[in-house]
């Protein structure tokens, strides 16, 4: 074959030609330049799809653990979120919990205190009217009375109702020195203090109160015994001076035993005691007081002749005078000086008119020239009973009261017995128990 050459562009190229022989049949296939492109585009087009195609499997399942991560991890937090608030609300009603248990030991022990309060009234009522304490001393303290406190489920008891526990729910004690510290708080404070911190300052400045409370309690309960013994002992020093010993008070000799300090609630039962003793000790002396002779006989009247030596009125000479004599006019009341039996109730000689009156311990007294006699012998009489009328019988002068204290069949001065009566009488006013 002969090439062909062009004068104009040089050797021509003829298209590639493929010839596939089998057997008898033979073919050919003319490649075209076009076609050879399209045939590699196509090519190069599968290549690179099954490359991208490739890749996106391999990517893909990174990209899906990573979405799956992301989830997880959001999931996680929403849990730790969930889990955080959870524990928050189990925080926030542990401590409600806390507090409404705090509350409630703190109402408890308030409750007992006002208990033990309450008990050591009631052991103190009966001892106070017993012995009728308002009238042996002036001006004496008596117990302050308990503080009312509130138990009941109530709102004001209630910090979840209200946010705080109301001053409201306890009632200040009506009677006593110590102010009842519950004062209603600043709006500052109220804010800047929680439910708890708030019930907490209450129940301190309760505590406090009823502290305060318990020591008057305990401080009266001592002033009414000491009270008690001064007074006895003022009545005894008194009778003292007319002659006649009372035993106040326990011994100081002969005594002994190991010092045991008490406290508590022993410390009230102690001083309970002695204020039973001291009152008790008190009772006594007044009951003996009380029948002793020491009131005047002729209140209002004046004395014309005193006791001791004197002059006698019929012989002129110097003689013993056995008693004291009260000027008074004809019918003047003749009052019993003490609380006792009549022994006598008749004429007897020189005194005329008398009657004698024992007032036990071996004392008498004697009321004489009397013009009318209003008892009879074995009649009880008391400080004050009407026993005659002032009269001149027997051996007298003129209308007078001649008035005697007799000590074991002794003649004494009975002035020393009026002079003690006086003195004791702001004692005795409270009557005799």
């Amino acid at each position: 074959m002969t090439s062909q050459q062009s004068a104009v562009f040089g050797r021509r190229k003829e298209p590639h030609t493929i010839i596939i022989a089998r057997g008898d049949h033979i073919r050919h296939f003319t490649i075209r330049p076009w076609l050879a492109a399209a045939f590699g585009s196509a090519i190069a087009a599968l290549a690179i799809g099954y490359l991208l195609a490739t890749t996106y499997l391999v990517l893909r399942d990174d990209l899906i653990g990573g979405t799956m991560a992301r989830q997880a991890r959001m999931q996680q937090a929403y849990e730790d979120r969930i889990s955080a608030l959870r524990a928050q609300v189990d925080r926030i009603t542990s401590r409600q919990l806390l507090d409404q248990q705090f509350m409630q030991e703190k109402v408890g022990e308030l409750i007992a205190r006002q208990d033990r309060l309450t008990e050591r009234q009631g052991r103190l009522g009966p001892v106070l009217e017993r012995f009728g304490a308002t009238g042996a001393a002036k001006d004496t303290p008596t117990p302050s009375p308990r503080p009312q406190i509130k138990a009941d489920a109530s709102p004001e008891l209630d910090p979840t109702a209200t946010g705080s526990i109301s001053a409201s729910a306890f009632a200040a004690a009506s009677k006593s020195t110590v102010s009842w510290p519950l004062r209603a708080q600043t709006a500052n404070a109220a804010q800047a203090l929680s439910a708890a911190d708030r019930a907490d300052q209450l129940f301190v400045k309760l505590n406090r109160a009823l502290k305060s409370i318990e020591t008057e309690q305990l401080d009266n309960v001592k002033s009414l015994a000491e009270n008690a013994y001064e007074t006895a002992g003022a009545i005894a020093e008194a009778l003292e001076g007319a002659g006649i010993k009372v035993a106040v008070g326990y011994g100081e000799q002969d005594v002994g035993g190991p010092l045991v300090a008490s406290a508590g609630a022993q410390l009230f039962d102690d001083e309970v005691r002695e204020l039973d003793d001291a009152l008790s000790q008190l009772s006594e002396v007044k009951r003996q007081a009380g029948q002793m002779p020491l009131a005047n006989p002729a209140p209002g009247t004046q004395v014309s002749s005193g006791f001791g030596t004197r002059r006698d009125p019929f012989l002129g000479r110097l003689a013993h005078h056995s008693g004291i004599d009260f000027r008074a006019t004809r019918g003047t009341s003749v009052r019993a000086t003490g609380a006792g039996r009549v022994v006598k109730a008749g004429w007897n000689g020189g005194y005329g008119r008398m009657v004698e009156v024992d007032h036990g311990n071996g004392l008498t007294s004697r009321y004489a020239h009397m013009s009318k006699i209003l008892v009879e012998e074995g009649q009880t009489v008391t400080t004050g009973t009407i026993v005659g009328k002032v009269g001149s019988s027997g051996r007298s002068t003129g209308p007078h009261l001649h008035y005697e204290v007799r000590k074991s069949g002794a003649a004494v001065n009975p002035t020393r017995f009026i002079a003690a009566g006086k003195k004791i009488a702001q004692y005795l006013k409270g009557g005799n128990s």
